[in-house]
Formats: C-alpha cells, sequence, structure tokens
C-alpha cells in the first residue's frame, strides 16, 4: 500500500478507496500543498441515488472533510443521452422534464454529505446542462471533437464490448465519451477543477477528460478511481433480489434500508464499516474485537451509522428500535413498512398471492406461491400453509393493520383505508 503524505489520500488508502489514481506522486503533493477542487459526476437516470453511488459520495464527504473543495456534477446535460458504457443496448432517452425532476430528487441526498456555500473549501453543485446546452456544433467539433481519435475511442472497453456483440451503438451515445471529457474541461475554467473521481469502469472516460484538458488548457489534471464494489460473495453493490436499495426515503423506506445493512455478509462487515461509516479507525477496530462473541452487534452498528449519514441519526435510531421490536422482542411495530389498501377490497376477499405482490415482497404470484410452498410466508406471524387464502376483515389487528413477513427479516404492513 502507497504510504501518502496528503490526509485526503491517506484516509482513502486506509480506508479501501483506492483503485487507480493518474498520477500519484504528483496528486499527493497537489493535496498536501493546496486546496484542490475535484469532481464526480451523476446522471439522472432514477430520482433517487442508490447505494451502488454511495461509496463515490463518500469520497465527496472525505475530500471536503480534509481540507479541500468537492463537486456534484448532475448530467442534465449528458443525461438527455445517456451513458453507454457497458450497456448491451442504448438507454431509453429521458424528456428534459423528466431529468429536472430526477435531478431534484437526487440532490435531496447530498446535502446529509456535504456542506454547500461560496467558500473556498464549499462544496458545488453543479449541473452540466449549463454548459452543454448552450454549445455550438460546429464550433464544438472545431474546438473540442478534433481531438479526440475515432480509432482510441473505438479501443475503449465501454465500445468495444457492444460493437463485438454486434449491437448497434448509435452516433449520438457515441459522442458520451466526448460530452464527458469536456465537462472536466468546463468545471476547470469555472472552478478550476483539476481531479475527477468515479468507478473503475469509469478509467477510460475519465482519462479522455484529462487529455483533453491537457490539450486544450495545457494545464495538469488527474484521475482517480475506486474499485467496483461487490459482496464477499460475488454480489453487486446496491441490487437485491427486490430491486435497487435506493438512498431516497420514498423510494425505499429507512426501515428497509437499515435492514439492508444488518443483513450484510459476516466478511463484509469490517470492510463496509471503513466506506461507508466515518467511524474512526480505533473505534471500527473496537467494535470488530467483539464478533468472536456476536457479528450481529457490529452488523447493527453498520446499519445504524450508514442509515444516519443517509436519513439522519433519528431515523436510523428508530429504524434499528423498530428491528429490536420486531425480532427480539416479537412485538407489532407500526413503523414498519406499511401499504394501504381499500376496505373493499378486503370485503370481497383479499387473495393472499395478490396481496403479497401488492405489499412488494413478492413480484409475482409465482413468486409469492413458491414462499408459501417454502414455508416462508406468513401473515400476522401465523405461517401460511394455502395458497387460495384470502385475506379479510378478520386478519385485520386491533391496531387497525394485517402484517404479511417473509421469513424473519421482511415485514409489511397492511392498512385498509
Amino acid at each position: 500500500m502507497t504510504q501518502f503524505k496528503s490526509e485526503f489520500l491517506h484516509t482513502l488508502s486506509e480506508r479501501g478507496f483506492i483503485h487507480q489514481i493518474s498520477d500519484p506522486d504528483g496528486l499527493d503533493k497537489k493535496f498536501s500543498t493546496e486546496i484542490v477542487t475535484g469532481y464526480i459526476g451523476y446522471d439522472p437516470t432514477a430520482a433517487s441515488l442508490h447505494v451502488g453511488h454511495l461509496m463515490q459520495i463518500m469520497m465527496l464527504h472525505w475530500m471536503q472533510k480534509t481540507g479541500h473543495r468537492p463537486i456534484a456534477l448532475m448530467g442534465g446535460g449528458t443525461g438527455m443521452i445517456g451513458d453507454p458504457s457497458f450497456k448491451d443496448e442504448a438507454r431509453k432517452l429521458l424528456t428534459v422534464e423528466g431529468i429536472a425532476a430526477n435531478i431534484d430528487g437526487i440532490k435531496q441526498k447530498f446535502a446529509n454529505f456535504l456542506d454547500f456555500g461560496d467558500g473556498p473549501q464549499d462544496a458545488v453543485m453543479a449541473n452540466n446542462a449549463d454548459w452543454l446546452l448552450e454549445l455550438g456544433y460546429i464550433e464544438f467539433l472545431r474546438g473540442v471533437g478534433r481531438h479526440f481519435s475515432v480509432n482510441r475511442m473505438l479501443s475503449f472497453d465501454s465500445v468495444k464490448l457492444r460493437l463485438d456483440r454486434e449491437q448497434s451503438l448509435s452516433f449520438l451515445e457515441f459522442n458520451y465519451m466526448i460530452l464527458q471529457a469536456y465537462d472536466f474541461v468546463e468545471l476547470n475554467k469555472r472552478y478550476g477543477c483539476t481531479l475527477q473521481m468515479g468507478g473503475s469502469d469509469q478509467w477510460g472516460n475519465i482519462v479522455n477528460g484529462l487529455d483533453l484538458g491537457h490539450r486544450m488548457l495545457d494545464t495538469q489534471f488527474y484521475a482517480l478511481t475506486s474499485p467496483l464494489l461487490t459482496t464477499a460473495s460475488g454480489q453487486k453493490m446496491g441490487k437485491t433480489a427486490n430491486g435497487a436499495v435506493w438512498l431516497n426515503a420514498d423510494a425505499l423506506s429507512v426501515y428497509d434500508f437499515w435492514q439492508y445493512w444488518r443483513n450484510t455478509e459476516d466478511a463484509d462487515v469490517e470492510r463496509f464499516l471503513k466506506l461507508f461509516t466515518t467511524l474512526p479507525l480505533d473505534e471500527i477496530a473496537r467494535v470488530m474485537a467483539g464478533v468472536a462473541t456476536d457479528i450481529n452487534e457490529a452488523k447493527k452498528v453498520l446499519a445504524t451509522e450508514v442509515t444516519a449519514l443517509v436519513h439522519g441519526r433519528q431515523a436510523a435510531q428508530d429504524a434499528a428500535t423498530t428491528a429490536v421490536a420486531v425480532f427480539e422482542a416479537g412485538q407489532l411495530d407500526l413503523s414498519l413498512p406499511t401499504i394501504q389498501i381499500g376496505w373493499s377490497a378486503l370485503r370481497g376477499g383479499l387473495g393472499i398471492l395478490a396481496a403479497t405482490v401488492t405489499a412488494g415482497l413478492a413480484s409475482s404470484n409465482g413468486e409469492a406461491r413458491r414462499h408459501i410452498q417454502g414455508g416462508a410466508l406468513k401473515v400476522n406471524d401465523q405461517t401460511v400453509t394455502d395458497e387460495k387464502m384470502s385475506l379479510g376483515q378478520d386478519q385485520v389487528l386491533s391496531e387497525g393493520v394485517i402484517k404479511l413477513s417473509i421469513g424473519k427479516k421482511r415485514h409489511v404492513l397492511l392498512k385498509p383505508v
């Protein structure tokens, strides 16, 4: 492991964030001698970021925490094309209104991690639509396009894999890497930005920007990437059998978010404490010292600390309290995820398969049926054995809800209205 002198790179290195750096010694010196401005870009393909983005958000957090200026760049312009990197087919084109709505949703979370303002170390929220939508096509081709070799662009894995599979790559998508590279140049002009960070799958795109900046501005730019993160069993972070683990509470409940981290594989707990919390390393060591007797306590610390960063300390503590009530005390906690249903549906008899799908505990009747066959589905903590069972008013508890569960950790309340 490289021994960095600057606090930022030393922190990233010892916590496991660094995969590649274009000029390690030069960047380390720069961080040691001046305030560095660096950015990470986010494509607005949905109204919320997910756990897969959290590693990069933490990098921006540590950048500011160690005295530097981070930029969170919203892809309002590039989002009109969509990043083709490692995609088998073109993304569905988003409307201008859809992109704006997604950016509004994404912005919600950054204030939990970064302090925005006008000071030299205050974070910046930028949107590349501010410059990309104003470009004149011919002027852009003459000023920027001439610096790109089509031969080299075709050699990038993100392009080559699509072509090798004989899958169409539109000219629109082909331009994406040029526009992303130009973002680096524009951010340097506007904010003095000299560093771009991202996941290791973005290395080629980032280096494109680094080269373009050197050609157009004769300025030293830097690239830093984090490793692509998978769980100990090889699963991609941010995805579960039930879909993406969203950061916004309106996309995924705080309780379910807490549970996601509580269910971390044993081998990942220490690594995730370093990457996704701000706990000092000596405190993480103390937490891990107790795992010989009960690793679940370390998982609860992880779940609560990550949830506190994303949703706030009180929400994290409420989720932890709910989990204790549900799992350890066997109580019904009304703060569990709740889905409203009509009384008319219950009066007519709501089929258990349809109810399970409505609750989001299964994606189809077939999956719900398999849960029943495996003995995993419960209504009000009673195992369901009949797939033709119907829910009615008799199942409504005194608290005014019906509790559906898959196994011990997934619970949803159906609330008749």
